[in-house]
């Protein structure tokens, strides 16, 4: 057996005189080595090694009495009140009083301070008495809902009262049981900011001291994913990471949708997803299987019609609080604005019958100039009872808020002679053409609308309607011979269009007067086409942005374009494909060359340069082709903008300038006039078509066109740009209010 060569041990049995335990130290042989033999060496000499380093164990003779338990009390917590001390060397840092695990006693808090200075509280609990306060259930003791610092801070006074609204409306604070509401401020206004402020302080709490939703999905157009995702990045910061979705295959795009509604729990790493309703619609399915807390509905105008497959998709999403956005809620009729209020805050306003009989026709009735007094009252009557309901779920501010903040903007209907081969194209046209007929029999056919394309086309440029000359189409027959002899349409003619020769003068004064670049906006490419010609043919550097173009690219030439060391002049636009959310403020003149049956699409359009960030006066030019089509256009324009401004702005002196028996008067050509809208709206401030001082009544021109209420000829001009235009075709201009007057500007 092998024993211990330890010194005390070794000691022990030297000290035994025992038989065996000499046996057994004779028997066993510690194996050889030096400390081995060093050991044994030692141990025959009598001598025990010990190191110099060990001490000698003291025996203990001083153990504590038995304490009695006050005595033991009082020496615990004498230990136990002695603060914690970090073991670190003049260490100053906190302390650690919230420890890992242990729940904090007392009152829930709010997640940021509802008294600091500019705070913006969404939320209060109700003033406890001092004996409520002692019965409540500190665990359910609600708490201030305080939008985070980092984006009270950015809010300007009208979108603190936006994300206000907001959060009471999908709280369902507004409207008991509705969660919904309708986000209607006009274009520039920072609607995408407060909906963001929203998003994220719904993502992270509520007064119940725990996040109010766990995700959130931003459907919008294809060519604002990238912009929405850029916009939570600039305001958030890497405080969240969103998902956009705006392209991939099928089946990675799915992927990505299963894992974004998989996501569950208090903090989920993704709980924004941001997709274009495309592609929403297309992968509907997976989105249905789980639950959505918020849903927002970007450029919302798209689900005005309630039949669509889109409206439909989004209609079956599992989320009870929904926004709509859109700066332009009525495009068309009623019906439509009642799909979009019923989006959000389903049965508010009954059923689509319940509503056309009971509010669409009577207010139809009473705008329409041959209406009787009592359709008037009556309609009068339902608009208001219409505006108090929808109020309740609608936000609508006009962009004269942003004059406080944004340069000078002025803005003019500029109308245009058309040239003579225009004029005798256009008369031709209006002999040979057999829609004509059927539209004042109050038939709208496919032709019909063929032959409205056919005369906007040409009011742009004769270039656009050469080809149907040539193989002389209905409408046509013979016109070629009015063409100049060995005209091509390889090479742009400003001079054969009264409009392109006007854009033409703008673009040269504005080249060789000032650095500032131009924005040109048409809703047909074949204009684009032409607009690339004359760029070339003039030497201007430009850009151009139209359906052909892919998401990605869009946001580098925008971005581009923007840079104050970039050298395009021009930026070309396709109202279709990017007049909605692009900002533009690297230019700030922009010019409409054609207008659109939906004055939605113009509006949009003409906001694209009057943004947050602009810094020069604005100018927006809108081209009419005088006594055509255009104007009709323009009237109608006239006429849905002012069935908004009732029910949306609730402007109640509209009045009503034309009947809808005069808009069917589409295929007339009024070669005499300057302005034949001016001319029907009966401007009481022009004498002899002179702008004077206005009538002591105060009134002006008439409501609807109260905006347009500076009318000037060469003389009332202001803008040289359009003074060096005025001898080449234009005719009469509308001026538009320009919140001058607010800033002392004459």
């Amino acid at each position: 057996m092998r024993r211990s060569l330890a010194p005390s041990q070794l000691a022990k049995r030297k000290a035994g005189d025992g038989d065996e335990e000499e046996e057994e130290e004779e028997d066993w042989q510690p194996p050889t080595g030096r400390k081995r033999q060093k050991a044994a060496a030692e141990t025959e000499s009598g001598e025990c090694y010990r190191s110099p380093f060990r001490k000698p164990l003291a025996q203990l003779t001083n153990r504590p009495h038995c304490l009695d338990s006050s005595q033991h009390e009082a020496f615990i917590r004498s230990i136990l009140s002695k603060p914690f001390k970090v073991p670190i060397p003049n260490y100053k840092g906190p302390l650690g009083l919230r420890s890992l695990g242990v729940k904090r006693a007392g009152l829930r808090g709010p997640l940021h301070d509802p008294f600091e200075e500019g705070a913006l509280v969404l939320y209060e609990p109700p003033v406890l008495s001092a004996h409520d306060q002692l019965k409540i259930d500190k665990d359910k003791a609600p708490v201030h809902v305080v939008v985070d610092p980092v984006l009270s801070r950015v809010l300007r006074p009208h979108q603190r009262e936006g994300v206000k609204f907001l959060w009471d409306c999908v709280t369902s604070r507004r409207i008991p049981g509705s969660h919904g509401c309708i986000m209607a401020d006009e274009m520039g206004l920072g609607k995408t900011l407060q909906c963001i402020t929203l998003m994220w302080t719904l993502l992270r709490q509520s007064p119940d001291c725990k996040p109010e939703i766990e995700k959130a999905v931003v459907v919008s157009p294809s060519s604002l994913v990238r912009n929405w995702y850029n916009e939570v990045e600039k305001w958030l910061g890497g405080r969240i990471q969103p998902l956009a979705i705006d392209g991939g295959s099928k089946e990675e795009i799915d992927r990505k949708l299963v894992g974004f509604m998989s996501q569950h729990g208090v903090r989920v790493p993704s709980p924004i997803l941001i997709i274009s309703y495309e592609t929403f619609r297309l992968h509907a399915e997976v989105l249905q299987k789980g639950s959505v807390g918020l849903v927002i509905c970007d450029e919302g105008h798209r689900l005005k019609n309630s039949e669509n497959q889109t409206y439909q998709a989004l209609n079956s999403l599992n989320t009870p609080r929904r926004v709509l956005i859109s700066g332009t809620p009525i495009q068309n009729d009623l019906l439509e604005y009642f799909s979009l209020v019923h989006f959000v805050n389903s049965g508010i306003l009954g059923t689509a019958q319940e509503f056309k009989r009971h509010f669409e026709m009577p207010i139809l009735k009473g705008r329409d100039a041959d209406a009787s007094e009592a359709e008037r009252h009556k309609g009068e009557e339902r608009l208001k009872e219409l505006i108090s309901i929808v109020n309740r779920c609608l936000i609508r501010r006009t962009s004269d808020i942003l004059s406080k903040y944004l340069p000078v903007k002025i803005e003019q209907v500029v109308c245009c002679r058309l040239t003579p081969l225009q004029t005798e194209l256009y008369k031709n046209f209006l002999k040979q053409a057999k829609p004509v007929e059927e539209l004042k029999e109050g038939k709208i056919s496919v032709s019909s609308l063929s032959s409205i394309t056919s005369l906007k086309k040409l009011c742009n440029h004769p270039a656009l309607i050469y080809d149907k000359c040539v193989e002389e189409e209905e409408g046509f027959m013979g016109a070629l011979s009015l063409f100049p002899s060995g005209y091509s349409t390889k090479s742009v003619e400003p001079q054969l269009s009264g409009k392109m020769l006007v854009l033409d003068y703008i673009l040269a004064v504005t080249k060789s007067t000032s650095n500032d670049k131009v924005v040109l906006v048409s809703n047909y490419t074949q204009t684009l086409d032409l607009f690339e010609k004359l760029c070339r043919s003039r030497r201007y550097l430009y850009v151009r942005l139209d359906g052909t173009m892919s998401i990605k690219k869009r946001a580098k030439i925008v971005e581009r374009f923007n840079s104050p060391s970039s050298p395009e002049f021009i930026f070309m636009l396709s109202s279709k494909a990017g007049g909605c959310g692009l900002n533009l403020i690297g230019a700030n003149r922009l010019v409409m060359f054609d207008p659109d049956w939906n004055p939605a699409n113009d509006e949009q359009a003409m906001a694209r340069v009057w943004r947050d960030g602009q810094k020069k006066m604005c100018y927006i030019y809108r081209l009419l082709s005088t006594g055509t089509i255009e104007e009709k256009i323009f009237q109608r324009q006239t006429h849905k903008k002012a069935l908004s401004s009732c029910v949306v702005d609730e402007e109640q002196d509209v009045e009503r300038h034309f009947s809808l028996g005069e808009l069917k008067e589409l295929f007339t050509l009024n070669e005499t006039t300057t302005s034949d809208t001016h001319d029907k709206i009966k401007c009481r401030r022009c004498v002899n078509g002179h702008q004077v001082r206005p009538p002591p009544d105060g009134s002006d021109c008439t409501s609807d066109l109260s905006q347009w209420h500076h009318c000037a000829d060469r003389r009332g001009l202001q803008d040289s740009v359009l003074k060096a235009a005025w001898d080449a075709a234009v005719t009469f201009t509308f001026h538009h209010h320009s919140h001058e007057e607010q800033r002392g500007i004459p």
